[in-house]
């Protein structure tokens, strides 16, 4: 995970863990609130879409979050029915400003599908220049996007409104460092030791919130 005061620095300790189930052999959860996963004093989802919602904060300027992108890809085709994957782009600092931007400019082209994980692989794995809206720009357009719709998109005032809101929930869920997966806008993930074992909390808690709407349900 990338923090929020260091955003140049890579942080240590992912290793594999094994995969967890509903409890272990005491009877106990396998994640503990405080240690794997917080509960947020105050929910708030991103959008009222879906039964229960799942959501990424993430940066494409964020390396663990490109690391993290093929396990968020198997979470999300993973879901239960009903189930709705979000991504939701911090803009922690200046240098990550144009990548939110980059975000929400592919959304509202629709090129978004097509284009994540391609934006993550040109920067990472094949170390293309791609830090600011310039650059950016470039790369959507070897996606086919030209270069002027790219910027108006990305310049404009429905993006600006989007990245104010998105900053705000940001804020308001307490997130500091990426990649950080929250659920119904309740549970956000906290100490995680690896890629693997954040797929798992957030299919546990998943499973935890269909069992409570299905208890309250008359």
């Amino acid at each position: 995970m990338i923090k929020r005061p260091a955003l140049l620095l890579l942080c240590v300790g992912f290793v594999l863990s094994a995969a967890c189930s509903a409890q272990d052999a005491n009877g106990k959860p396998p994640f503990t609130e405080g240690v794997e996963y917080v509960t947020i004093a105050h929910p708030e989802r991103l959008s009222p879409s879906g039964k229960v919602e799942v959501v990424e904060v993430f940066s494409y300027g964020c390396i663990h979050c490109a690391h993290f992108a093929p396990y968020a890809e198997t979470l999300r085709k993973s879901l239960p029915k009903g189930v709705q994957f979000k991504l939701l782009p911090a803009d922690f600092s200046p240098a990550w400003e144009p990548y939110a931007r980059a975000y929400y400019a592919a959304q509202e082209l629709g090129v978004l599908k097509r284009t994540h994980l391609a934006l993550f692989k040109q920067k990472f794995d094949q170390h293309f220049p791609i830090n600011t809206l310039d650059e950016l720009s470039m790369f959507y357009a070897r996606e086919g996007v030209t270069r002027a719709a790219f910027m108006k998109a990305a310049t404009s005032p429905e993006t600006n409104q989007a990245l104010a809101r998105g900053n705000k929930i940001i804020n308001d869920w307490g997130i500091d460092g990426t990649p950080t997966i929250v659920v119904d806008g309740k549970y956000r993930s906290n100490r995680i030791k690896s890629y693997q074992q954040l797929v798992e909390l957030t299919r546990w808690l998943v499973q935890r919130e269909l069992r409570q709407e299905g208890a309250g349900k008359p």
